[in-house]
């Protein structure tokens, strides 16, 4: 007799359903494991720099690659045009300042200072003959006043002797009269010529300082057109190392072009550019060190080319032996005191955001969020942290700027 078999019931997770829900689950996971959230980037580990916030001490100095100059750079200047006739010295080598460099030569200018200093020398001839003829006035006037002084002693002497003459009865009062008239006229002449004398003295000395005055301008005139012909002479006007003199026989200068220049030997200077960021932090005076020697800025020129500014530096005492022109010199400008900070490296994330957000790695390392951060000083190493992390957050110091939105998934 026929009888129904029942057969044994699957286990739920083998039923159709189950299994479609389980396969539904399994692609829903895949999904939320690799796709990249909204807004988020997927970027490569070994693309990555990761860098740790720390605690430590920070030192707050800039390095930068300077170059030596002299500390005193003066122009060889043209005063006057000419052709260049003979060199006297080479470039490069040391000179002495007023060491004649080279002789320019120009004939129209040396026939005019010929020509003006024969017309100067007439008339400081003519000067000559108005001061000697004044000489000779005055030699006369005294001459003449000795003559009356004279006369007038020898009338007193007469006038004296007919007076014991007459005081006895042997002369005549007519007689005694016409010496007592000599004796008046002779002093009334003495008096004329001395009252001449005084005002002819005062008219003389006025004449002789319009004279001196004269002689002097063109005395100064003579050496300004001599020195017409002086400027023919090319000199060096300070002592140190002749460069840039490239000038050549026969080339023709102009007053203004360039001839060379002097430099100070043995007293260099340092010169750097500093990258923008800087220009509020570097002050004059701020110490720097440089293969053992100690320097200081002296100047800083605030004008920013290409993002960057320069500064000068001099050195507290004699510069190191050895250094030339041109040569590139690592310095350390200590910008502030070394202490205690909150640090992280530095690297593309501080170009990419000037230091305003940073990616910080989650806990599983798998993904890394932007976070708002603020910076505050820096050297090369090391970035300090004012606000937005904590000692022990890890962050991603490559640049970022590629990066859409504001999370990173890590793969």
């Amino acid at each position: 007799m026929d009888r129904k078999i029942t057969g044994q019931q699957r286990p739920w997770w083998r039923r159709p359903l189950a299994l479609g829900g389980i396969a539904l689950a399994l692609v829903a996971l895949f999904v939320w494991r690799w796709m990249p959230e909204s807004g988020s980037t997927n970027i490569v580990a070994a693309n990555l720099d990761i860098g740790q916030v720390e605690r430590a001490p920070f030192a707050d100095y800039l390095p930068v690659r300077a170059t030596v100059e002299p500390r005193l750079t003066t122009l060889v200047g043209i005063s006057i045009s000419g052709q260049v006739e003979r060199l006297l010295v080479q470039d490069g080598a040391m000179v002495i300042a007023g060491q004649p460099l080279a002789t320019l030569s120009n004939p129209s200018l040396r026939r005019d200072v010929l020509a003006q200093e024969a017309q100067i020398a007439g008339q400081l001839s003519s000067i000559s003959n108005e001061t000697l003829a004044i000489e000779r006035s005055r030699m006369d006037r005294t001459a003449q006043i000795e003559l009356a002084n004279y006369d007038l002693l020898r009338a007193q002497r007469e006038l004296g002797i007919r007076q014991q003459l007459h005081d006895k009865g042997i002369l005549a009062d007519a007689a005694l009269k016409n010496y007592t008239d000599e004796v008046a006229y002779q002093k009334q002449r003495l008096a004329q010529l001395r009252s001449g004398s005084a005002t002819e003295g005062k008219i003389t000395a006025e004449q002789q300082t319009r004279l001196g005055d004269a002689r002097a301008l063109l005395q100064g005139n003579l050496a300004a057109v001599r020195s017409g012909l002086d400027a023919l002479t090319i000199r060096a006007p300070a002592a140190g190392r002749l460069t840039n003199f490239d000038v050549q026989p026969g080339q023709a200068l102009n007053p203004g072009d360039p001839a060379g220049q002097v430099d100070s030997e043995g007293s260099w200077k340092l010169v750097a550019d500093v990258d923008e960021y800087y220009l509020s932090r570097v002050k004059v005076g701020q110490e720097a060190s440089a293969d053992k020697a100690k320097l200081h800025i002296a100047k800083v020129l605030p004008t920013v080319k290409n993002g960057r500014f320069r500064i000068e530096l001099t050195f507290d005492g004699a510069p190191p032996d050895g250094l030339n022109r041109g040569q590139t010199v690592d310095v350390r400008v200590t910008l502030g005191s070394t202490a205690p900070a909150l640090v992280a490296p530095v690297g593309g994330w501080l170009d990419d955001s000037g230091g305003s957000s940073a990616f910080v790695l989650d806990s599983d390392g798998n993904h890394a969020r932007r976070h708002p951060v603020s910076t505050g000083r820096r050297n090369p190493q090391r970035v300090e942290i004012l606000s937005g992390l904590s000692p022990g957050d890890r962050i991603i110091t490559s640049n970022t700027a590629a990066v859409k939105g504001d999370v990173i998934n890590i793969k």
